[in-house]
């Protein structure tokens, strides 16, 4: 029974180890502030939290295969250490509201990698689209060529689709900068707790005010994260699958470089497109993990339910494959060429049918005769006369419009989305580094947070 209920989750578990010591620290401090603990009692089971940490982070505390979870293992390590008064560090909480508070600082640092990881996505994809701003290539709809687009316009159109997602982030942030300390398993305890004592101390805005609503949340701040990443998700496979297509031989505009391909084991001349091809298959597989967050959530009754255990998985899951996507999005994105004559002579025919209606019209026709006039031509084998690039890019200068990007633009909004991430990193590093009396800017990463970039 016991391989069971605890077996599977030990894995996930485990990622919020460091963050069920932190926790402790923040709930040991609010004990303190409500006269739960002495001064002398606080300060030495603050001391042997801080070494769990160290533990923690050099490897040598771990949950170990007769422990239920990462709360038993650091209550047991500490309580051996310090006997008669690490039994008090539970005082006034249950595993419930510690889960929950693991949870939301495991959240609260992921965010923000993710959010830098998306500003940084956008940002290599508005350098591309500064460097290759003149060279055209056709537009697409319905999989045909549809009129003329330009790199410049198809990078940059990415770039802002992940900024129009980077800047929902405030808004998702502000509900999981709420601190479910103190509600214990949803009916809080009848201690004289100061709640916001120990809110203060990690670091949070504010408190989940209604001890009923954390444990009757469960799930839905997960879901409403897991969804924010899915739709970073859904961009990316669809720039990941134009790079496939765009690079392939019948197109031929994007070039994928020896480094972004891999090779057949039986087709010496293949160079495969992987890495986006697993992008666009890891973008799909966060809606996976998004419906079963909301499959196991939705059709429960008020309170705890051990079903809450199974939202870690796709949760973890979700967030470190976005992770990772952002990463090699980011990096890729640089190294692709682009082959100015195969795109050129795309645009060739059909492609410049609709600035021959225009044409027709500034020159005194109503667009419908025009219209059906160059269809019936068409249809007929006729050839419009080519246009200059400069020709075409001239009658394109509304805003937005290939001829009128205006990247400066995009780069303020990723400036003032920046300038916000740093702002709570810093705040929210600052507090965790207080609480374990030494510098935590890496929070979650002992030794820096790990790069998932290609080698140069």
């Amino acid at each position: 029974m016991f391989a069971y209920t605890a077996g599977d989750d030990r894995p996930w578990d485990a990622r919020l180890l460091r963050w069920d010591v932190l926790c402790s620290l923040g709930h040991v401090a609010g004990l303190r502030a409500s006269g739960l603990l002495t001064a002398r009692e606080h300060e030495r089971l603050r001391a042997g939290l801080r070494a769990a940490l160290a533990r923690v982070e050099s490897g040598r505390l771990r949950v170990s295969p007769r422990q239920e979870d990462v709360h038993t293992a650091v209550e047991a390590w500490l309580t051996q250490r310090l006997p008669g008064l690490g039994e008090r560090l539970h005082t006034g909480r249950s595993r419930n509201d510690q889960v929950a508070t693991d949870l939301r600082l495991y959240l609260k640092d992921h965010l923000l990698a993710l959010h830098a990881g998306v500003l940084d996505a956008a940002g290599a994809l508005l350098t591309f689209a500064a460097r290759h701003h003149s060279i055209l290539w056709p537009g697409y709809t319905h999989q045909r060529r549809a009129m003329p687009s330009s790199v410049g316009l198809w990078a940059a159109g990415y770039a802002e689709g992940l900024l129009d997602t980077a800047e929902e982030l405030p808004r998702l942030w502000a509900r999981v900068d709420r601190c479910p300390l103190g509600s214990a398993a949803g009916y809080g305890a009848p201690l004289p707790l100061k709640r916001e004592a120990a809110a203060r101390a990690l670091g949070f805005a504010a408190l989940d005010h209604n001890v009923s609503t954390v444990q009757g949340g469960r799930g839905k701040l997960e879901a409403a994260a897991l969804f924010w990443c899915t739709q970073m998700g859904h961009e990316l496979g669809r720039l990941a699958q134009d790079v496939i297509l765009f690079s392939a031989e019948e197109y031929g505009y994007l070039v994928l470089p020896v480094e972004l391909a891999t090779g057949s084991s039986i087709m010496p001349h293949k160079r495969n497109p992987d890495l986006f091809e697993l992008t666009r298959a890891r973008a799909a597989a966060l809606e996976g993990d998004l419906v079963t967050l909301l499959q196991v959530k939705g059709k429960l009754a008020g309170g705890y339910q051990r079903d809450f255990q199974l939202l870690k998985e796709p949760l973890m899951r979700g967030v470190e494959r976005t992770e990772a996507m952002l990463a090699i999005v980011a990096s890729a994105v640089p190294r692709l060429g682009v082959d100015r004559a195969r795109a050129a002579a795309a645009l060739d025919g059909g492609a410049l049918a609709t600035d021959e209606v225009m044409r027709r019209v500034e020159g005194g026709q109503a667009f419908r005769n025009a219209y059906r006039a160059v269809a019936r031509e068409l249809a007929d084998g006729a050839r419009f006369p080519a246009l200059s690039p400069r020709a075409i890019v001239s009658r394109r200068r509304s805003t937005g419009g290939l001829g009128n990007l205006g990247l400066s633009l995009a780069r303020a909004r990723l400036r003032r989305a920046s300038a916000w991430q740093r702002r709570e990193r810093r705040r929210f590093d600052r507090a965790l580094s207080k609480l374990a009396g030494r510098d935590l800017r890496t929070v979650g990463h002992p030794t820096g947070r790990p790069s998932n970039r290609l080698s140069p």
